[in-house]
């Protein structure tokens, strides 16, 4: 993670890695397939815990309702290590190729989601789309809480960002103004 903010990543060399580290390339190479992996290894675990607390949520709770209680889990785990999270984002935002890299994870994870809410016996259709829905929403709380200046944990931003999302299927109450306006429109 220096050595991508110091020089940058595409700079930076396997080499430099495993010097910085104390390691020779062979030993990198023995833990991590390419340096790109250096900021998306525990993809597999972060996988686990969110399909694990997604498929253990209470068998009353909406599929929705599953999927954010498996999300703020990651939010939890993710929470103690913010300083880290903010280094990783800069780097990955500075780099078109790990942006697709990190699209391709968050799709994974949908897929996850998806697969998980089938086995709970949500239809095929709802369930990708359930895991979609819930993946843009953590990729918004989560950006969100990198770049915050208040220091509201992660959890508490994805729960929000849930509220917000459900929100948008909710009729508004008109305005006085608004009122007005589309009466003078007819």
């Amino acid at each position: 993670m220096e050595l991508y903010a110091e020089r940058g990543f595409e700079q930076t060399t396997v080499a430099e890695i495993a010097e910085r580290a104390g390691l020779t390339e062979r030993t990198f190479f023995r833990h991590y397939a390419d340096k790109r992996e250096v900021l998306f290894g525990g993809a597999d675990q972060l996988n686990e815990l969110l399909v694990n607390a997604v498929a253990y949520a209470p068998e009353a709770a909406t599929p929705l309702e599953a999927v954010a209680t498996g999300l703020e889990a990651v939010g939890a785990l993710l929470q103690g290590r913010r300083e880290f999270a903010r280094r990783r984002q800069a780097i990955i935002s500075a780099n078109p190729q790990l942006q697709e890299r990190e699209l391709i994870k968050l799709a994974s994870l949908a897929g996850a989601i998806a697969e998980v809410l089938r086995a709970r016996g949500v239809a095929g259709a709802l369930a990708g789309l359930t895991g979609e829905l819930a993946m843009a929403v953590f990729k918004a709380a989560f950006e969100q809480w990198v770049e915050q200046a208040d220091e509201r944990e992660l959890p508490q931003v994805i729960r929000e960002s849930f509220e917000e999302m459900r929100a948008l299927s909710t009729p508004r109450r008109q305005t006085a103004p608004a009122r007005r306006r589309r009466a003078a429109a007819r």
